[in-house]
């Protein structure tokens, strides 16, 4: 029997059935801050939750982590937003690079990865992902990453928002979903729309199409912390902020660490059924 080669397409199922498929391409472009990422995400059902660079955002890969700032390189792909100059083309992407797997099975893996920009490693990543049976129409989606700062000096992580942007917060993990052609509901457990929950901090919040709900929830207290980054309007797309306010500094040797847990699932669950459903993925 042939072994799989170490950067082959790593392919997550729930009760025997696929619904996402992880994908290493250092090939991408430069551009792009190429790294890997879920993609397709489906429901039980069959129904895909997630886009890949999609024409009015190139640099969206389905599913991963993507940080815009990591002193002063783009780990994010596209233009780099500049203090008084607005959204600027610079030369200053970085890759995240697949090391290994440490694990490896049909309901997740865990991978190490390394943070490269200008021939230097910023970062190395220890990233842990599973996914878990919920019920017949949901599963859920578990997503780790460890950033340890391997350099000799301080590092900081920032966003558009630390750089002078308000309300642009983004970097951490972050989810493009499925456009459509109605936007789709974004709901916490006490706010509903767009503006109430963007910028916000709950506990969770779910982002609603046509027939698939995601649920997130941070799954740590110090994830909680993090603010949602949501578009519903322009595109639909879910993060949590790791530099809303301020820029996270990360000494050398330190680690930040955050966890994501996401519920997929086939129709429209409330309010109440949506919590629940949290709770049970949290849990497990």
């Amino acid at each position: 029997m042939t072994s799989q080669p170490s950067d082959a397409p790593v392919v997550l199922r729930v009760a025997g059935r696929p619904v996402a498929r992880y994908v290493i391409r250092p090939e991408l472009p430069a551009r792009l801050s190429p790294r890997p990422y879920l993609h397709p995400v489906t429901t039980l059902a069959g129904t895909a939750v997630t886009e890949l660079s999609p024409a009015d955002h190139t640099h969206h890969l389905g599913v991963g982590v993507a940080v815009p700032d990591v002193g002063g390189h783009n780990f994010w792909g596209g233009r780099t937003y500049v203090r008084d100059r607005g959204p600027t083309e610079l030369d200053n992407h970085g890759a995240q690079r697949h090391s290994s797997f440490q694990l490896r099975d049909p309901d997740g893996f865990v991978e190490e990865l390394r943070w490269v920009a200008s021939g230097t490693e910023l970062l190395r990543e220890r990233r842990t992902v599973a996914a878990t049976e919920l019920t017949s129409s949901a599963w859920a989606l578990d997503f780790t990453f460890s950033l340890t700062n391997v350099t000799s000096g301080p590092l900081s992580i920032g966003s558009p928002a630390t750089n002078g942007r308000p309300g642009a917060a983004y970097g951490g993990f972050f989810w493009r979903a499925r456009k459509e052609d109605v936007p789709p509901e974004v709901f916490t457990a006490g706010t509903r729309g767009e503006p109430a929950v963007h910028g916000a901090r709950a506990d969770w919040m779910a982002l609603a199409g046509a027939d698939w709900t995601l649920v997130f929830a941070g799954a740590t207290s110090v994830t909680r912390r993090d603010p949602w980054f949501v578009r519903t309007g322009e595109y639909p797309g879910v993060g949590s902020s790791l530099a809303c306010a301020e820029r996270l500094p990360l000494p050398p040797g330190e680690t930040a660490v955050r966890r994501i847990v996401t519920v997929v699932a086939d129709g429209r669950p409330d309010r109440d059924e949506a919590a629940a459903l949290v709770r049970k993925a949290v849990s497990q």
